[in-house]
């Protein structure tokens, strides 16, 4: 018995028998403030346990990264999101630039399609920040509109080009019936492929190439059979220029939709909302500075005759007549103003596709 209580005795503890110590190097290690460990536990346990635990509680995985990973159901929410609000805003656009306002005996139309477009940006840059501001994470800082100098370049390129675009399409409404218009737009698909191909140095699974030859040829059969609505007045001559009209309009376009693919791939992570932003606001200040300088391009450079502009009170003082013609018919107001609505809910479903599905 005397033995055995010597032995007892003489015993050391362990580390386990001394508990926390006042010191991590006597017996316990220090985890940064996460707890003690015993020494000699190997580095594989400190770094799991260490990783399952924030300030003392295990760390669960954040619900915000099954939205990161964009699925099906997405998709389609999209593509109905973009068909809703597009099919809305052509109707509005449809009704805006036919109605006939004022008496009937001398009746006036809306014509102001600069105008029209300044309010889509300028409403679509608004809608697009408040986008922004929503998708930021509460914890991280609002990214920055133009994050480098190097972007500026190809969001200027994209802003001009879409800019430009709607005012050759409206153009070649005088020369080309509406039905010609919306299906050539249907093909946007081809220059939108050939940039990438050209410019952008980007190959396509052979699939791809189908599915564009397909949809291509179905529009252009459909195009070619299709009886015309009306007699045109205008001579071949005309109908031509009404094409090549359309097709700087249809290249405009296919070179709007390659850079914003562009920018996404070459400068991430900027985001749908970053690009729905900045490519409005310079599209603002682009037409803006248009319709303030209208009457000196007027006056003073080929670019209303080149376009088969009339150099009317309307197109050469375009700001003031519209406004003016707002102020006389407060109905087509209305108009403008759900116009603005959709296109800036469809741009939305437009940008959040471009960033997760190109």
């Amino acid at each position: 018995m005397a033995r055995q209580k010597q032995a007892a005795r003489q015993r050391q503890p362990t580390n386990f028998d001394q508990g926390p110590p006042e010191s991590p190097d006597h017996g316990w290690k220090s985890s940064n403030g996460n707890g003690y460990f015993p020494k000699g536990a190997s580095n594989g346990v400190l770094e799991k346990t260490k990783s399952a635990m924030s300030n003392g509680t295990p760390k669960e995985p954040s619900p915000l990264h099954a939205l990161e990973q964009p699925g099906l159901i997405q998709l389609v929410i999209c593509v109905a999101g973009i068909y809703a609000s597009f099919l809305s805003w052509a109707v509005l656009q449809e009704r805006i630039f036919t109605t006939p306002y004022g008496p009937s005996t001398s009746p006036r139309k809306f014509e102001y399609s600069v105008f029209l477009n300044t309010i889509q940006s300028s409403f679509a840059a608004f809608s697009g920040y408040i986008y922004l501001l929503i998708s930021t994470r509460s914890s991280t800082k609002t990214p920055a509109i133009f994050p480098s100098s190097r972007i500026l370049f190809p969001l200027l390129l994209v802003a001009i080009t879409s800019s430009l675009a709607s005012p050759f399409g409206y153009a070649s409404l005088a020369h080309i019936d509406y039905i010609t218009y919306i299906l050539a737009k249907s093909c946007k698909l081809l220059p939108v492929m050939f940039l990438h191909l050209t410019i952008f140095r980007k190959r396509y699974p052979l699939y791809k190439y189908l599915v564009v030859f397909l949809v291509t040829a179905g529009v252009a059969v459909f195009t070619l059979h299709h009886p015309s609505t009306k007699k045109k007045s205008s001579s071949k001559d005309n109908s031509l220029w009404g094409l090549s009209l359309l097709g700087i309009n249809l290249l405009f376009d296919g070179l709007t939709n390659s850079t914003q693919d562009h920018i996404f791939t070459a400068f991430r992570p900027y985001t749908g909302p970053q690009m729905m932003v900045a490519q409005n606001l310079l599209s603002t200040l682009l037409t803006t500075l248009y319709l303030t300088l209208s009457p000196f391009l007027a006056t003073h450079t080929p670019l209303f005759s080149l376009l088969n502009i009339p150099t009317s009170t309307s197109t050469t003082n375009e700001l003031s007549s519209a406004l003016t013609f707002i102020r006389a018919h407060p109905a087509v107001g209305k108009d403008i103003l759900l116009f603005a609505i959709c296109g800036a809910v469809g741009q939305i479903f437009i940008y959040y596709t471009l960033a997760h599905f190109s």
